[in-house]
């Protein structure tokens, strides 16, 4: 520390911050990718963005769908399910398969009782990022090259 202008103590960078920081962003940036690698992060994605739009483009309020029957929740469910099993396909990969199917069936039905299953975005979406979770074959994590 030493006094500024006005005599007030400033704090100095030292020459190892920036290194530091690079390092744990690096660090990081590695675990991630590990992470994405041995997941099937891209279709769960893609299913729980399609699953948002069907959420989203429901249109009706929380009280009206339960009390209205299938009609007025089936967004919601169908929505929240597909959001549901984006999450189980991430947190369990060896059950990525079952979910990727449930998750392609969630959006087909959304897209029948759903208003087009979100104006098709959500039914498209969801198709998509479920056929992603449904192929998907693990990957080895890189091996650090030091």
């Amino acid at each position: 520390m030493s006094a500024g202008v006005s005599g007030v103590a400033t704090t100095e960078m030292t020459p190892t911050s920036p290194p530091l920081l690079r390092r744990a962003l690096k660090n990081g940036w590695t675990w991630f990718a590990d992470f994405r690698r041995t997941r099937p992060f891209w279709g769960a994605l893609w299913l729980a963005l399609g699953g948002y739009a069907v959420l989203h483009f429901a249109s009706t309020s929380i009280g009206i769908a339960i009390a209205g029957g299938w009609s007025g929740s089936a967004g919601y469910i169908l929505g929240g399910g597909m959001i549901l099993f984006a999450v189980v396909a991430v947190a369990t990969p060896q059950y990525s398969a079952l979910c990727g199917l449930i998750g392609v069936l969630l959006a087909l039905a959304a897209f029948i009782a759903a208003n087009l299953g979100g104006f098709l975005v959500g039914s498209v979406l969801g198709i998509f990022g479920g056929s992603m979770i449904w192929g998907w074959g693990e990957k080895k994590p890189r091996n650090e090259q030091s």
